[in-house]
Formats: structure tokens, sequence, C-alpha cells
């Protein structure tokens, strides 16, 4: 029989993020008594509530006797107060990690398999360190098809969903990333809902890149929405721009993605399952998938472009979702701002028109709106263009971008990052390439996004004639810090941009 032990909980004031952890004195007699050393895996009760937590041993002067440390999510978790009883004995054995061993030596997860996994991931029974080998072993091109199918299904189960009655038709768009300032969805979003179709967008953080559409929609307006909050805005105007995570539509992903950041990767199968499971999720019946191809872009050549088309568009099929994939220039970024304040220039830019709104993200948009329209009312490419510019042109897509923001809880003030800093050009000439991820990279050092007005301006691009001591970019931070990090990494690969 397993033993159980009583001890009183403390607040240790750590934040873990996401694993709950618990701290335990050297000389606890629970830890004697039962065997656990740092790392060991314990479950804490507290009245109906329970939590799976990794041990952390401290000095005894840390914590009083008697007495278990909790950080910040184990608290939250457990609803316990200062002081509280807290029951730990051994976690339980989580029989799907012999799914994962069996995917480490090279086996295939069947979708028994995949959902007691991501069943228990949601249930935050596995460790940061268990997450991480799953997502080790499903990266590399290493999922079939069929697993990624059944990694999608198994995402859409484990969450809530939602349900549009009466709309057989529910519209949505995702662009793969691995291109900076590529922030179109906001506009195709506004272009789409103004002519008349529902498109419920839920979008994620940034993973890999120095903001996500929720990300840069939070500079703007708020994305914390409920379901019913929701369900609310799509029905005063036809579409949303949330953030995902905060309604639980696939609350699996969210911790993946989390431990993705962490080991800055971004597998394929994983990724096909992360966008698809949320569009079905968010009640999606048709989906613009936008896959950017270039030699610094996430997809490199149109060989790799067209296997991840033809992945998305069969899982989607096999899951009950009409999928579209276009493959678009990745060649250098899209737009001047990068992270989420300067991206949110660009797109207000553009959907008001102004003089010198980036034309690149215009244009981008209009084509990736056009294909929404295409695929809603049968007429043509051509056609669905030229009224997503008769929308944009007309003002209709900028109003109805407020309509949302304002049903979101109204349009913010774009704030202004405390440090910046203005970066000429050392040598002249043609520029011939811009590194993509380079100058993701250098933008993330900044703070981006993290610190929303982190980021830079960039003002060249490919094919300008630059000459010596013009502007490149201007680079933005909160902390004097973050801003020299990032310098110096610049100084380092200042051939991020190749001239000739």
């Amino acid at each position: 029989m397993t033993s159980h032990y009583t001890l009183k909980a403390l607040d240790i004031g750590i934040n873990t993020h996401q694993e709950a952890v618990a701290y335990m004195r050297e000389d606890c007699h629970v830890c004697r008594a039962e065997g656990f050393t740092a790392k060991s895996r314990v479950k804490i009760n507290h009245g109906s509530r329970s939590v799976v937590a990794t041990v952390n041993v401290v000095d005894n002067d840390v914590l009083p006797e008697g007495h278990v440390g909790l950080s910040k999510v184990a608290i939250q978790r457990l609803g316990v107060g200062l002081g509280d009883d807290v029951v730990i004995g051994h976690a339980d054995v989580v029989a799907s990690l012999a799914a994962v061993r069996k995917k480490v030596f090279g086996n295939p997860l069947d979708g028994t398999d995949m959902q007691a996994i991501i069943t228990d991931i949601s249930d935050h029974l596995y460790s940061d360190i268990e997450i991480a080998t799953f997502l080790s072993v499903c990266a590399g091109g290493r999922l079939d098809t069929d697993e990624i199918v059944y990694l999608t299904q198994a995402m859409v189960n484990a969450g809530k969903r939602l349900h549009w009655p009466g709309r057989e038709a529910v519209y949505d768009k995702h662009c793969i990333g691995g291109l900076p300032g590529n922030r179109t969805t906001p506009l195709v979003v506004s272009i789409v809902s103004a002519a008349g179709h529902v498109m419920p967008k839920t979008s994620s953080r940034a993973i890999t890149s120095p903001a996500g559409t929720a990300d840069t929609m939070e500079a703007l307006t708020n994305v914390n929405l409920e379901l019913a909050d929701i369900r609310r805005v799509v029905n005063e105007t036809g579409a949303c721009l949330t953030w995902g995570g905060a309604v639980n539509l696939s609350p699996a992903d969210d911790v993946l993605i989390r431990i993705e950041r962490a080991l800055d990767l971004d597998g394929e199968g994983q990724m096909i399952a992360s966008v698809l499971s949320k569009k079905i999720a968010a009640g999606s019946t048709h989906t613009l998938i936008d896959i950017p191809v270039g030699p610094t872009a996430k997809v490199r050549s149109g060989v790799d472009a067209g296997r991840l088309a033809s992945l998305f568009t069969q899982v989607g099929a096999a899951c009950g979702l009409k999928v579209r994939c276009v493959l678009t220039d990745g060649s250098q970024p899209v737009g001047r701002g990068i992270g989420p304040v300067e991206e949110a220039r660009d797109l207000l830019a553009v959907l008001r028109c102004e003089e010198d709104a980036p034309s690149d993200l215009r244009e981008r948009a209009l084509l990736l709106a056009g294909h929404v329209l295409d695929m809603a009312e049968h007429s043509g490419l051509e056609i669905a263009q030229q009224k997503a510019m008769e929308l944009l042109v007309s003002g209709e897509a900028y109003r109805q971008f407020l309509r949302i923001v304002e049903s979101q809880g109204g349009l913010k003030t774009l704030q202004d990052a405390r440090f910046q800093h203005a970066e000429t050009a050392l040598l002249g000439g043609t520029l011939r390439s811009i590194d993509n991820r380079k100058l993701a990279r250098l933008a993330k050092l900044s703070g981006a996004p993290s610190s929303p007005g982190a980021g830079l301006r960039l003002y060249v691009k490919v094919g300008d004639q630059v000459a010596t001591g013009a502007p490149l970019f201007t680079l933005y931070s909160e902390s004097q810090g973050e801003q020299d990090y990032a310098l110096d990494y610049y100084r380092q690969n200042a051939d991020m941009f190749v001239f000739e």
C-alpha cells in the first residue's frame, strides 16, 4: 500500500511556469521514508485537488520543519493557502511514457498511444524533460502521415471545441512562420469578415519568432477572451482575433509550445498537428495555409514546400477539414516592423491605407484574402482578389477591424520602447540578401516578444541600392542590457545583410 504523509504548504515564491515543483528539506522525514530525492515525482493532494510535482531538495534553513515549499503553479492548481495541510505520496506510474520510449526506439505510434500521451501531457503528468523527449523523437520527419493524424485528433480531443450552429462554412488562415514581420492574419480576417464570412481566428503566441499574431494583437487589444466572449464577439462582428491558449481549445499544444520555445524547435509533424488541431477546435471548416519558401525561411525549397502542403491537405482531409495551401515568397522579411508593437504599426498603416504603408505586406495580405474569398465564393482567384482590394481601399476592412477590436475591449495605444538604437550600413552597394533567421534572432535578443515594444524597424529591402552610412534598422529594447546584447550579436553577425 502506498504511504501518504501530511506537510504544511508554503509559497516558496518561485515561478516555475507550467511545471509544478515541490521544495523539500534535506532532512525531511517524508523524503527519508519514501526515498524521494531531487527530480523525484510526487503526487500532492489538497481536498479534491491534486498535482504531480518534481522534487527539489533545499538546505534545511530554507524551509521550516514540517513544511513543503510549492512553486507558484503548484499553489494555483492546488488552491492552497499558507499553512494548509497537503498530503504527499509517490506519483502514479505514467503508463503512456512506455509509448514515448516505443517511439524513441523507432516504432510507430497508433491512435491509442498518441491519445494517451496527449491526455497525460494535458493533465500535467509529464515533467518538462519527458515532454522534451516526446517532442525530440517526433521532430525531424519522424512522424508519418498516420501519426500526424493521430496527434492532431488527440490534441483536439484533449481540449474544448467551439461550434457555430447555423454556420455551414467557417474560415481560418495560418502562416507556418519563419518570416519576420509577416503579420497578414489581422488583415485577412478583417477583409474576409468584412465580406460577410465567418472567421473566428484564435492564434498562438510566438514559438521561435519575435512575434506571433496573438502577441501583435495583444499590443492592440484584449486577446485573453473566454469561450463565451469569443462567441459574443463572433456573433457581433463575424470574426475575432484572440489568443487560443486563453480558452483551453488545445491545452496540450500550449504545454508543447512552451517546451518547443525553450528548445528552439518546431518539428514538422508537431507543427501540422498544432495548427490543424486549433483550426478544428475553433470550429473551422475551411483553412488557408501560407507556406513561405526561401533560403533562410522555415521551408527552404519548393520540393519541401510541396511535401508539407501535401501533408497539411491529407491530414486536414482525414480530420474533416478542407485545406488549401499557398506557397509564397520567403526570401526576406515582410513589412518594416519586427516585434509585436512594430508589426502592429505596419498592419494599422495598411488598414488605414496610409501612403507609406509597406506595400509587400499589403500585397501579400490581398493575395491571401483573395484565396480565402475564392474558397468561400468560388468566384475565381482574380475576381476574389479584386474584391479584397475594394474592401481594403474603401475603408470597410479597417472599419471591420475596429468593430472586432471594440468588441474585444477597445483599441490600445501602442507603447514605445524605452531604448532605441539606429544602425547604419558599414558598406554600400546593392542589398542581395537578408538572413531571416539571424534577423529574427536579433529581434528576439532585443526582448521580443516578451517585451511588446522590443524588436526593430527595417529600412531596406533586397534589391535596394544602399549608400555607406545609410540607415539599416532601428533596434528597440526595454532594457539597456538587452539592447547591448542584441547589438553584440549583430556585430558578430553583420553578414545577415549581404551587399554587392
